[in-house]
């Protein structure tokens, strides 16, 4: 008698997607440019409006003393493959105001993260900071990605939350995972599969419909309460 061990479901007609392309993603409230050079001076800006340096907490650099020790950096990420950053451009506020990236570029098995995430105060809790994680993650489905990760410090509450708001389903931590400016990280992981996709952009088209903002701006619907269906199952 011939015992046959479980296997996960096949795969049919799976083609390995393309890595994303220096080319602009554009939205209603955000436009992501490809990292250059020129984007140095209004990012160090933005993130000068953080005097205590906060937004730079759980990331592996910064903060940056200078305009020019950020620009130094900025070059050195500028053109990668993987890392490939944008810098988010707000068009309410006319501003650049932050960097996200994908990274862990993995097309062999369809799968891709969002990281590097960077919003200076400015852009944080605007509508074009939203756009911008709604854009990259409509790419990469679009492009035929099957997993879009999301990873974070399990102390960065705020990242954590947020996570959760944008839809994505916490799958675990991974203890003593890494370290980074000498100190201990446990990473939490989160991800959005692509049969997840559907059902999830529609709750971020619901959200980012300008009928869904009052003369003032301000959201009627809370993002968190179209996606919590997902983040929960």
């Amino acid at each position: 008698m011939i015992t046959r061990r479980p296997i996960g479901p096949a795969v049919p007609n799976w083609t390995p997607p393309k890595r994303p392309k220096a080319v602009a993603l554009d939205g209603q409230y955000a436009r992501l440019e490809p990292l250059a050079k020129k984007h140095g001076t209004a990012l160090h800006k933005a993130n000068s409006a953080d005097s205590e340096g906060n937004i730079w907490t759980y990331l592996p650099y910064g903060p940056f003393k200078s305009a020019r020790a950020y620009g130094v950096w900025l070059e050195e990420m500028s053109g990668q493959k993987d890392p490939f950053f944008y810098a988010i451009y707000d068009k309410e506020a006319d501003a650049f105001g932050g960097v996200a990236s994908f990274l862990r570029i993995k097309p062999e098995s369809g799968s891709i993260e969002v990281g590097h995430i960077n919003f200076a105060p400015a852009l944080q809790k605007t509508k074009a900071a939203t756009e911008a994680i709604y854009l990259m993650m409509n790419w990469a489905f679009d492009a035929g990605y099957r997993r879009f990760e999301w990873k974070c410090d399990a102390l960065n509450a705020a990242s954590m939350n947020a996570a959760k708001r944008y839809g994505f389903y916490y799958e675990g931590t991974f203890r003593q995972a890494t370290m980074y400016k000498g100190r201990n990280r446990d990473t939490a992981w989160f991800a959005v599969i692509d049969k997840d996709w559907t059902p999830l952009k529609s709750a971020y088209d619901a959200w980012l419909d300008p009928t869904n903002f009052d003369e003032d701006g301000r959201q009627i619907k809370r993002l968190s309460s179209l996606t919590a269906p997902m983040a929960t199952k």
